[in-house]
């Protein structure tokens, strides 16, 4: 697998954290953990199922996938290519006029919030790309054109940097009151620009601290409480649903992906 990261153009970097170029020669399978972005991929070559628990799914030439909390087992055909369009937490929203909380847990053929025709001509357009500089030459024009809402929301992002600054270990309510905000209305404003409510949020923060190696050289038991759990079945659970391992399978040997592998 050859996996290859490009940084968007100023204009779009206050809502692309990067894009992706993922090609595959051989048949293989790819983890990848939970994260904070919602993605948007196409994909120019191959194809492409998706494996959650028992269940498979044959993945569209162009999709937009949510945010979820437990990890995505991809299977990629020989000769596979794929362009992964990462936006920033607060990113699509400036893109996409529909409440984000609808992608939950969710990947979605791109038809169905853009007309089928543009996404013909785009998809088209990649196919016939010679190489993968004019593939991002195109996804960039493709963006700008859908580009609606320049206009960032400076208190979910605040409520954002509380977060990530508490590595998620705040509780809601007093994150809403920090703001001068009711606490339901916070969550609605929130859930509409980030894609899953404060708290989801917030217990994905935590739980990408610890798989990312931000309590290291601490024993499980020390290093559950540390990340805010009371009790060891609870975390071993929580943990279990994040990466589909034990925390000591994990920490043993890991086979998962994370968007910060592709940002080194």
């Amino acid at each position: 697998m050859q996996i290859n990261a490009h940084l968007p153009t100023e204009k779009l970097r206050p809502f692309i954290l990067t894009y992706i170029i993922v090609e595959s020669d051989e048949e293989l399978i790819n983890r990848v953990l939970p994260d904070t972005s919602l993605v948007l991929a196409f994909r120019y070559k191959g194809s492409l199922n998706s494996e959650t628990g028992t269940y498979k799914t044959n993945l569209p030439s162009s999709s937009i996938s949510g945010l979820r909390l437990s990890p995505r087992l991809f299977n990629y055909s020989r000769n596979t290519g794929n362009i992964l369009i990462l936006f920033k937490e607060t990113g699509a929203s400036a893109f996409f006029k529909i409440p984000l909380y609808n992608l939950y847990d969710d990947c979605v053929s791109l038809h169905n919030f853009i007309s089928l025709e543009k996404v013909i001509i785009i998809e088209e357009q990649l196919a016939e790309a010679k190489n993968n500089n004019q593939r991002i030459n195109l996804i960039e024009k493709f963006l700008l054109t859908e580009l609606f809402n320049q206009k960032q929301d400076n208190l979910v992002l605040a409520a954002l940097q509380k977060i990530h600054s508490t590595k998620g270990l705040i509780k809601i309510k007093d994150l809403a009151n920090s703001l001068y905000i009711s606490q339901d209305a916070f969550e609605k404003r929130f859930r509409s620009i980030v894609g899953t409510s404060p708290k989801q949020f917030s217990s994905l923060i935590r739980l990408k601290s610890i798989t990312q190696g931000l309590y290291q050289n601490q024993k499980l038991a020390e290093l559950a409480f540390n990340a805010g759990y009371f009790d060891q079945s609870h975390f071993n659970k929580d943990f279990k649903l994040f990466t589909g391992q034990t925390p000591t399978d994990f920490f043993k040997h890991s086979s998962f992906l994370q968007i910060n592998d592709f940002l080194q």
